[in-house]
């Protein structure tokens, strides 16, 4: 959060929060690279919006395109009162996400969803760091023999 204004550091928690938050597709697994590319697709589509050109970037990987258009789009269009202020302000974000990732994957290159643990550490959610799976307490838990 450092360098990052009052909203901009709202925006960074709303988004990993609905990070935490999306569920894949059966049998899919987000890794941190996937991350990486969603938050660079999306920050560079608000980045070319913000110059007066509506373009769709769209990431390389479909998980990463899932993530986006689930987790992290509705997020910018619940906001498309805000102009182009918010829109730059989300790119910033969304580009510090990037970084974020590129930095941990070059300490940790064995890990591939070390961001995604990070984040769940800091706003206190605990996740799987193989699966991914949410560890819910209320859950039911099915015990095979």
């Amino acid at each position: 959060m450092r360098g990052l204004n009052e909203r901009q550091s709202q925006l960074l928690v709303a988004f990993s929060t609905a990070l935490l938050r999306y569920e894949p597709p059966d049998f899919h697994v987000v890794v941190d690279e996937d991350v990486a590319e969603a938050a660079g697709a999306l920050a560079a589509t608000l980045e070319t919006r913000s110059r007066g050109v509506i373009y769709d970037h769209r990431p390389a990987s479909l998980p990463a395109e899932r993530l986006m258009t689930t987790a992290f789009k509705p997020l910018v269009e619940a906001d498309r009162g805000g102009g182009s202020v918010f829109e730059r302000e989300a790119a910033v974000v969304l580009r510090r996400i990037e970084q974020g990732v590129g930095e941990l994957q070059a300490t940790a290159p064995a890990s591939k969803r070390a961001y995604i643990n990070r984040v769940g550490r800091v706003l206190g959610q605990a996740v799987d760091a193989s699966t991914g799976a949410k560890d819910r307490p209320d859950a039911p838990r099915l015990i095979l023999p």
